[in-house]
């Protein structure tokens, strides 16, 4: 039945909703910040304002799960949360590991409060939170690591704190061994939330230490438990999905998913088309998608190409957002809905907030991104280099968070005029 007055109505676009398996054409009532009915025809004379939607996706709000937004704090690698957030079609960023218990009252403070988009974190295991790492690896050692603070800053901050971040990384294994992944799962443990794990190699290693990248992610799989998440499945950096011996996926990840652990793309500077083809071709598919948007993907104002690449070890060959990342996996032979599910309904569940977000069910806030497919030839290009020419463009065109309209102005969106073939 349809409600006699409302907010907004998002009249006439395709709802992809994987919570519910709704997908077809309907249209979408928002009213005092919540979801008050999807039904397929609403009569537009009930609503105060109304979008029209017709040709184009109204999905439940985006959730970007791999951000850093702790801008100012964070040196370079915190990006303004509404940029990665509202402003480029995205309702929900998660901060992977920017805020520490050092740091997580500012963040809750200066980010999350006066942002617009919905800010959520998985807190660093280590002291010194989301600063410049790959520049000061010994802060990132199990001396950096204070259990019982972290422990104790995320059941303070649980409104926010939805897991925990560490790393897995040959760079860190040369001086440490997993000793602080060990740390990490000790602090899940006792918080009951679940553990991120970066995969690929983000430091050098020690110097005279060789390590080989099979037997980190071999020794690093038991280790973990139902609920956990393994990031950078394709990447081009060694200690990933893709065993360096064989060339195919490592036996243990396999193991890892019988487990109940989950996989989140985790774009960045780490994304590759041949280890994405070799990962979806082995049969695994990702269970989440985080853009992995930071300052060091994009160049500071007044640098140069040049200037920008000696500086910047991550700068990344290729613009790309939240929906860039989707338009990739579409382009990989992923199918659209399991694509949405990948930045609604499973960060969601992942993060115990599917009575919230991650759908258009009634009773759920009012969040939604209304993107569309561009039809054409866009060039996409990887971090390493690889060009794939995609006859589709999913782009986003507004957001609505809490029931508040919000256009896609967002600098880090890259245009179909910056990708056509």
């Amino acid at each position: 039945m349809a409600p006699s007055k409302v907010d907004v109505l998002v009249k006439g676009g395709r709802v992809i909703d994987p919570a519910t398996g709704r997908d077809g054409v309907a249209d979408v009532a928002l009213r005092g910040g919540i979801v008050a009915a999807v039904e397929p025809s609403i009569p537009a004379s009930v609503a105060a304002e109304v979008i029209d939607a017709a040709g184009k996706l109204v999905l439940p709000g985006l959730i970007d799960t791999h951000a850093h937004v702790y801008q100012h704090v964070t040196g370079r690698f915190g990006l303004n949360p509404d940029l990665v957030g509202v402003r480029s079609g995205t309702t929900t960023v998660v901060d992977q590991g920017g805020p520490s218990s050092m740091t997580i009252g500012g963040f809750q403070k200066f980010i999350v409060e006066p942002a617009k988009t919905r800010v959520l974190c998985f807190i660093s295991a280590y002291v010194a939170g989301g600063l410049e790492g790959h520049l000061y690896p010994d802060l990132y050692g199990p001396g950096g690591v204070d259990v019982k603070a972290t422990v104790r800053a995320a059941r303070a901050n649980a409104d926010i704190v939805k897991g925990i971040k560490a790393h897995a990384e040959i760079g860190g294994a040369s001086r440490w061994g997993l000793e602080v992944i060990k740390l990490g799962k000790q602090i899940s443990r006792e918080t009951g939330l679940p553990l991120y794990i970066h995969l690929g190699q983000l430091w050098p290693t020690k110097d005279g230490h060789d390590i080989d990248p099979d037997e980190v992610v071999e020794a690093l799989v038991p280790l973990m438990e139902k609920g956990d998440v393994l990031a950078h499945p394709f990447t081009r950096h060694p200690g990933g999905f893709i065993s360096e011996k064989t060339g195919e996926v490592h036996k243990v990840v396999w193991k890892a998913l019988e487990k109940g652990v989950t996989i989140d793309v985790g774009h960045g500077s780490h994304f590759s088309f041949e280890m994405a083809r070799k990962v979806l071709a082995a049969g695994i598919k990702p269970y989440t998608l985080g853009a992995d948007m930071h300052g060091y993907n994009v160049k500071a104002p007044g640098d140069s190409d040049d200037e920008a690449r000696s500086e910047n070890p991550f700068l990344g060959v290729a613009p790309f957002c939240l929906t860039h990342a989707m338009t990739e996996l579409l382009a990989l032979g992923m199918k659209l809905p399991e694509i949405v599910a990948t930045v609604t309904s499973n960060p969601a569940a992942m993060m115990r907030l599917e009575d919230k977000i991650g759908s258009l069910k009634p009773g759920m806030a009012a969040d939604v991104s209304v993107l569309e497919i561009k039809k054409g030839r866009f060039t996409l290009s990887d971090n390493s280099g690889e060009k794939v020419v995609a006859s589709e463009l999913i782009a986003p065109v507004l957001a609505i968070r809490g029931g508040q309209r919000f256009a896609v102005d967002s600098p880090l969106v890259p245009g179909a005029e910056v990708l056509a073939a």
